[in-house]
């Protein structure tokens, strides 16, 4: 465990809150877009799992929508796999932490354990630039919260700055959606999708080490209180990495 995560009373529930990107249009394709079904309930689960209390919200609040090629009854069969989602779908009880979530707005990082960002094609869209989003993440991180962040939310790391004025991932280790993934989703729909690619805004930067591994393989790292995750199959392995960072 690093030195710098705060351990509280072990009896108390760990509280972890998730973020997700509210409904957008790409400004690249004219698509609707929004949050990736995986990315959200299968840390979602593996925080349920280890006892853990948390919340879903989202940046202006309001009801979530998943971009298509995630859910997994989308006629293109993209993600028919992940029966994870299918039943969190399914169940009224799960499906409706979705609707009218709350914002961001007023959050404390004193009130919770961890913050979780899940990825999606709207954060390309609505994270990058966003500086009500890029103080959330300073200021968990600054509070000495375990900060994490998958697959496209991670655009948010190309810009957040602490109070130093420094970019909160220079000189530490991190991943995100890598190039060789984004050229196959092209490819796949047979356009470019993303106005710009994450690792090579991510390799302009001084001192900061952004890792990949194999496309579309599950893969997280975690840099102190910083835990990233490559992509949609990485959410549960960053989950796992901000768990064993609180324990449970």
């Amino acid at each position: 465990m690093s030195a710098n995560v705060n351990v509280t009373n072990p009896a108390r529930k760990k509280k972890v809150l998730m973020v997700v990107a509210n409904p957008s249009t790409s400004k690249t394709t004219g698509w609707p877009v929004g949050f990736w079904w995986a990315e959200l309930t299968h840390p979602w689960w593996a925080f349920t799992e280890a006892g853990y209390e948390v919340e879903v919200m989202s940046p202006d609040g309001g009801t979530l929508v998943a971009d298509t090629y995630s859910d997994p009854e989308d006629p293109s069969g993209y993600s028919a796999h992940d029966i994870l989602s299918l039943g969190f779908k399914k169940s009224p009880a799960h499906a409706s932490l979705l609707e009218a979530t709350r914002s961001v707005d007023g959050v404390d990082p004193r009130d919770w354990d961890a913050v979780f960002f899940v990825g999606g094609q709207s954060p390309m869209v609505t994270f990058r630039g966003n500086r009500k989003l890029e103080d959330l993440v300073a200021r968990f991180f600054e509070a000495g919260k375990v900060t994490a962040l998958v697959c496209h939310a991670t655009c948010l790391l190309l810009d957040t700055r602490l109070k130093s004025g420094d970019l909160l991932v220079a000189g530490r280790t991190w991943t995100g959606f890598a190039t060789s993934e984004e050229q196959y989703a092209d490819a796949f729909v047979g356009q470019r999708i993303q106005p710009f690619w994450i690792e090579d805004e991510a390799r302009k930067i001084p001192g900061s080490n952004f890792v990949v591994e194999r496309m579309f393989r599950e893969f997280a790292v975690r840099d102190g209180l910083l835990v990233t995750g490559q992509q949609q199959f990485s959410g549960a392995a960053a989950a796992r990495l901000v768990i064993e960072a609180l324990g449970r």
